[in-house]
């Protein structure tokens, strides 16, 4: 219990994002270390007056997750998704209420437009029994529309919704009657603390678990530039396959899926297909959970020859660059003149931390 204390005292400590947490505990080799260190490397850091996330808060956390029932996971126990620990920005910590064994199903994501078309919801309501049916769990974000249709059409094979908010925080308010249906015969997942209400930078957070919880994202209408677009190009970098079912071009709910295929999605029209790409598709796409362990562990980095105040500096620099109008990403690293995968990593920390917005196109602002 002490040592699970201490992960979510360092995850909800102030400016610890991700990839801060993953590194800390590289550095120092316990949370509880970590914790220890972090006063004196923020004032390195030329940060004053920092303080840890306080004990009551973290117990406050622990207690209202006993109070609804739901379930602690750590990174690297063996509750924790199997796939999602291979994404590189894979959460320390979910807390999840409901079917437990659904983690170890093999998974798909389903999801699309808000506003999505009666055809639509149908196509989807039918594709997800016929996924089912087949023995796959299907993973959404239980939003209105599309999301909403897959949660449903799953509850009796199962079904796995990620939240973009606390796990008790009900969005949108809509899908009530549909959130305590999953609690009660699928599974709720959330990497936010509890009470948290869900703001516009959690939803392509909640995008990346979604995707990285699932073999395959398929999109079924989403406009040109939504959400669901967004998931899909998580699980590309993910390493994982794309589908899109095909729509009318004067429609714009389909355009995105439309944008989709004509960049190498493969298009979908029935479960068939779905079963005919995971048979054709990579090793991380066929096989049921045969994650190696190796896999599981906090993942290594090359020895760390920065400081905190490097890094500090380098975000500075960062946002230094960045104001309201987008930056095309790659300017942003050409202009720096350092080694683009540490930048990218730094974007990465400050867009997780709330800090700066991805945008289409490849394009950063600050938040």
């Amino acid at each position: 219990m002490e040592v699970r204390a201490d992960w979510l005292r360092l995850l909800r400590s102030r400016r610890v994002g991700i990839s801060t947490f993953y590194r800390l505990l590289r550095e120092h080799g316990t949370a509880a270390a970590a914790l220890e260190a972090l006063p004196a490397i923020a004032r390195k850091a030329g940060v004053s007056g920092y303080q840890i996330c306080p004990e009551s808060v973290v117990e406050a956390e622990m207690a209202a997750g006993r109070k609804h029932g739901a379930t602690l996971i750590l990174r690297g126990e063996p509750d924790y998704p199997p796939l999602l620990t291979l994404i590189d920005d894979a959460p320390p910590a979910i807390w999840v209420k409901g079917d437990l064994s659904l983690i170890e199903r093999p998974t798909l994501a389903l999801v699309g437009a808000r506003n999505a078309s009666s055809l639509g919801a149908r196509f989807a309501r039918s594709l997800t029994r016929d996924l089912g049916a087949e023995g796959f769990a299907i993973a959404s974000g239980l939003a209105r529309g599309i999301d909403a249709a897959v949660h449903e059409a799953a509850l009796e094979t199962g079904t796995l919704a990620v939240l973009a908010g606390g796990l008790d925080m009900i969005y949108p308010q809509e899908n009530e009657a549909l959130y305590h249906a999953i609690a009660e015969r699928g599974l709720l997942i959330s990497e936010q603390p509890f009470g948290m209400k869900p703001i516009a930078r959690h939803f392509p957070m909640r995008n990346r678990i979604i995707s990285g919880l699932a073999r395959a994202t398929i999109v079924i209408e989403a406009a040109a530039r939504s959400g669901s677009l967004l998931t899909a190009g998580n699980a590309l970098d993910q390493g994982r396959e794309v589908m899109a079912v095909p729509g009318h071009p004067f429609d714009a709910r389909a355009s995105g899926c439309n944008i989709l295929l004509r960049d190498g999605a493969t298009l979908i029209r029935g479960s068939r297909d779905v079963l005919d790409v995971l048979a054709a598709a990579s090793p991380l796409a066929r096989t049921a959970l045969e994650v190696p362990d190796e896999a599981i562990a906090i993942p290594e980095a090359a020895p760390e020859t920065r400081s905190l105040a490097d890094h500090a500096a380098l975000h500075r620099e960062i946002l230094s660059r960045l104001a309201g109008s987008p930056l095309p990403e790659d300017d942003l690293i050409r202009d720096l003149g350092a080694p683009a995968d540490r930048i990218s990593s730094e974007i990465l920390t400050l867009e997780l931390e709330g800090r700066i917005a991805r945008k289409p196109g490849g394009m950063l602002s600050l938040e």
